[in-house]
């Protein structure tokens, strides 16, 4: 059925826009009008207006063009609960478009529905947009499928997408502020460095005696980033834009990822939210029906990081060779001996996925712990450098003073 999006008037005589599934442009109307909807424009959205759509998604997620994960877990949640009510699939679909805030979410949904009432499957008509569904969410609705337990899946689901999304969350909200001191102090050592410090450094250069070498070095930095302060950005702006191309090759973005691993404090963290997310997303697949082989293939794809995925890798093909997952998982650096020793734990009582879950929990509130102990760390230490440089500016003022002092006594 054709999506149009149309601008409006409400009751109020309010401006309103959306997006309305109808058979025709006449039918919209007729449609907006039973609901006390007055149109001013409609006008159908074209496959080609989608692919423009998908483009734009790629070239600026930070816009708004993509759905975000907290909008995708509260339609995942709303739709398990409308199954479990009792409503058909295509009417709990129908139910929750004029509920859903987001256009590209809406204008999905309506494709969605129209994909299942032409007989398509609900996890084959979600694989059509695999920028929104991912890999784990498109198999779990298939076994939910075909288990008849589609409800509950959709609840597993919300559940995993809010605690990633909350760790993710707790995580940024950690950072925020060491960030944002070093960014403030690093624009107030460049204001320094280039309007204040020439302005008093002039007095001495006009002098005719020799500077403490702390001012020279202070004189020569200033001079340097006054005049070529635009090189030195487009220097970092040429290495961010090269480091970001090299990781877009495969190499590249292999050797990157093993480097992250090998940084003391980041790559421990990166171990542990790859660890948590490999056994949060391995647990929820085993407990919903999905086969350890399928479970692992997807699961490599979701570790944030492409050495511990190639590790993963290599586990299942020792898997598919008989060997257990924990064997499996010990020859790895990478993969701590804990998470190794709790997999063989589950899996010589049978309990696999409980004690997946269980490693979540631990490995979810160890990437908390390290995250808290680094923004503690860092604060004191930009503030020391901070005070350490200021420190440097200062003494390389007052020495010449001291020195001119010296002479006048």
């Amino acid at each position: 059925m054709p999506i149009f999006e149309y601008s409006a008037l409400n009751a109020k005589g309010k401006s309103v826009s959306d997006i309305i599934d109808a058979e025709s442009v006449s039918a919209a109307r007729q449609k907006l009008r039973a609901a006390s909807i007055y149109p001013v424009s409609i006008r159908e959205v074209h496959d080609s207006q989608s692919r423009q759509t998908g483009f734009l998604e790629k070239l600026l997620p930070a816009f708004g063009s993509r759905v975000r994960p907290g909008e995708l877990a509260i339609m995942t949640r709303q739709l398990a609960t409308l199954l479990q009510a009792g409503f058909p699939l295509v009417s709990a679909i129908y139910t929750l478009i004029p509920q859903t805030r987001s256009r590209v979410l809406k204008r999905m949904l309506s494709q969605i529905k129209d994909a299942i009432e032409e007989g398509s499957g609900f996890a084959e008509a979600l694989s059509e947009y695999p920028e929104t569904f991912s890999p784990i969410y498109i198999n779990m609705v298939r076994s939910g499928e075909s288990s008849g337990t589609l409800e509950l899946v959709l609840n597993r689901l919300a559940d995993i997408t809010e605690r990633q999304q909350a760790l993710s969350n707790r995580v940024r909200s950690a950072m925020a502020y060491p960030v944002l001191m070093l960014i403030v102090g690093i624009l107030i050592l460049m204001f320094l460095l280039t309007y204040i410090v020439p302005s008093i450094t002039a007095i001495f250069t006009d002098m005719d005696q020799s500077l403490p070498a702390p001012t020279r070095a202070l004189i020569a930095v200033s001079e340097f980033l006054k005049a070529s302060w635009w090189m030195l950005l487009g220097a970092m702006v040429m290495l961010l834009a090269g480091l970001r191309h090299f990781g877009r090759t495969q190499q590249g973005a292999y050797r990157l990822d093993k480097a992250v691993l090998q940084i003391p404090l980041a790559g421990n963290l990166k171990t542990k939210l790859a660890v948590a997310r490999f056994s949060r997303t391995l647990g929820s697949l085993l407990e919903n029906g999905v086969p350890l082989m399928a479970a692992l293939d997807i699961v490599k794809n979701i570790v944030g990081n492409r050495v511990i995925a190639e590790t993963v890798q290599a586990a299942a093909a020792e898997v598919e060779k008989g060997a257990g997952l924990g064997k499996s998982l010990e020859s790895s650096r990478f993969f701590p001996h804990l998470a190794v020793q709790m997999i063989q734990v589950g899996e010589n009582s049978g309990e696999l996925e409980a004690m997946l879950a269980k490693m979540a929990d631990i490995y979810e509130n160890e990437v908390e712990s390290t995250v808290s102990g680094l923004t503690a760390m860092l604060e004191p230490a930009i503030i020391l450098v901070m005070a350490l440089v200021v420190g440097f500016i200062v003494l390389s003022i007052i020495l010449p003073i001291f020195e001119m002092n010296q002479m006048i006594g």
